[in-house]
């Protein structure tokens, strides 16, 4: 069994048939961990994460939504993370993304800046996503990592002098998803580099689906494709894969507090 440390499983694609892949997950999945955008999700993401025994709640607003009144969202994210910090396994998703507008880049860096302190705080992991962003985020970690830091870098596909910046600081993990599966990804190459301890799996459910579900919907189950290309990449076993990255999880979202 898996865990899926990044799934948007409260999304409107999966109103259909969510129910019904409920009944099923559990015998398939530790846990899936699902990561909130922006105010309108808050409510699906904790009603979700309710009603279902294996799906915990991150808090925080994706960089894509900040916009003009990006401070008002992200009070109404503040005060639901705040009332009941203990139901939340990270604050996320956070971070940047330059890649489809540049028209907030500052509020976006000061959003992002805000939820790191929150997280410190409240000594909870973060969520990075990190779209086109790489040296800002750098930028802005170099300045606040510390020995309460810790966190992700969701969908991680970047270079190894990337991989190795994020390692440097001594709290990341690589968030790995289905990219790792493309025929074009340059991705295996640079995981062979780094250890397979540095690692967490992900879906980005329903985004980004692994070979060969490419141009359909991804779902958290989905991972354990993701699973079997790091048995190919690392050589090890798929027990070996599992294990590893079962633990890497546990301890950087603290899951054991929601057994």
């Amino acid at each position: 069994m898996l865990i899926d440390t990044h799934a948007h499983f409260y999304a409107e694609e999966f109103n259909d048939d969510r129910a019904e892949l409920l009944q099923v997950y559990p015998k398939e999945l530790k846990w899936i961990l699902l990561p909130n955008i922006d105010v309108e999700s808050i409510e699906p993401t904790l009603r979700l994460a309710e009603s279902s025994s294996i799906c915990l709640p991150m808090m925080g607003l994706h960089p894509a939504y900040v916009k003009s009144d990006w401070d008002t969202h992200l009070k109404k994210i503040e005060d639901t993370l705040f009332e009941h910090p203990e139901k939340f396994c990270a604050v996320g998703e956070i971070g940047m993304d330059l890649y489809w507008d540049k028209t907030f880049v500052e509020e976006q860096k000061l959003a992002f800046r805000t939820q790191i302190r929150w997280a410190k705080e409240l000594k909870l992991p973060i969520a990075i996503h990190a779209r086109e962003a790489f040296e800002p985020i750098f930028e802005i970690l170099d300045e606040e990592n510390n020995e309460h830091l810790k966190g992700v870098f969701h969908c991680f596909t970047g270079t190894l002098s990337e991989a190795e910046k994020i390692r440097s600081y001594g709290g990341f993990k690589l968030g790995i998803g289905g990219v790792v599966t493309y025929k074009n990804s340059h991705l295996p190459d640079v995981l062979k580099q780094i250890p397979i301890s540095e690692l967490v799996l992900e879906t980005d459910a329903p985004y980004l689906p692994p070979v060969p579900f490419r141009g359909k919907r991804n779902q958290p189950s989905y991972v354990q494709y993701v699973a079997d290309k790091l048995v190919d990449i690392y050589q090890i076993s798929s027990e070996e894969v599992a294990q590893i990255t079962n633990i890497n999880a546990t301890e950087l979202f603290q899951l054991t507090r929601f057994q």
